[in-house]
């Protein structure tokens, strides 16, 4: 296939995975005013079809390794792309996340990630939404589930080195409850911007947990270090030099 023709599958699949969220928002809206549950199965639905035109409109396929949890939990993520959120999501049973404020505005996305219990997070002032959330888990007012983090706090390539930062520990030690590491390849194949997608297998593997009782450089030496040698191992099994 030539780069032409991939870029031109690439802007279609783009366009239809978007479009796909309308159907999928207005069929399920009912039911998610009246419960998560709804909001939950419209996200999970979303990710599916998403997924299976990945694979067969640009040739991208799918693999999830390792066991994610059904429990409730804290995962804690490489991020690399939009690819790797769905794929995550896709894959926990009652997934939400700490974002980014400005996506609540986004039109569907912000409405439905806030329904499923995500907390939005201002820039420039996480450790103001860390401690909000870590109140909100202490005080039982946040929803049970699978929260998702990005220790790192944004979207980094595959091969780049970024700080980890002190949130997830403190959501950690807070919440009593055990960290789920989570590595990935998705940015091989699909980048931080940009419109052009590579064929190929897109892997997120979760990690084993990280139970409690470790120090705060015991915990955050151990999260960086396995993510990022699974996260380096995963990118070179897809052909990209780290």
């Amino acid at each position: 296939m030539t780069h032409g023709l991939q870029w031109a599958r690439s802007l279609v699949f783009i366009i239809l995975m978007y479009a796909a969220m309308v159907p999928y928002a207005l069929f399920y809206l009912p039911w998610a005013i009246l419960s998560r549950d709804g909001a939950l199965a419209a996200a999970h639905g979303w990710c599916r079809v998403v997924k299976w035109m990945a694979g067969w409109l640009i040739g991208l396929h799918i693999e999830i390794r390792g066991t994610p949890p059904t429990d409730e939990v804290i995962v804690a993520a490489k991020h690399q792309s939009f690819l790797d959120i769905i794929l995550i999501y896709s894959a926990v049973p009652r997934g939400k996340f700490i974002m980014k404020r400005e996506l609540i505005y986004t039109p569907i996305l912000g409405q439905y990630a806030l329904r499923v219990g995500s907390v939005p997070v201002r820039r420039g002032k996480r450790a103001e939404a860390v401690k909000k959330m870590v109140d909100d888990v202490i005080a039982g007012r946040a929803e049970p589930g699978q929260l998702v983090v990005y220790p790192q706090g944004t979207r980094i390539a595959p091969g780049v080195r970024a700080p980890y930062k002190m949130g997830t520990f403190a959501l950690y030690e807070a919440s009593g409850l055990p960290v789920v590491p989570v590595a990935c390849n998705v940015g091989v194949f699909w980048p931080k911007r940009g419109i052009y997608r590579k064929p190929g297998t897109a892997i997120v593997e979760f990690l084993p947990r990280i139970e409690q009782g470790l120090s705060q450089e015991a915990f955050l030496q151990r999260l960086e270090s396995e993510i990022e040698e699974r996260s380096d191992a995963l990118a070179r099994e897809a052909g990209f030099a780290v």
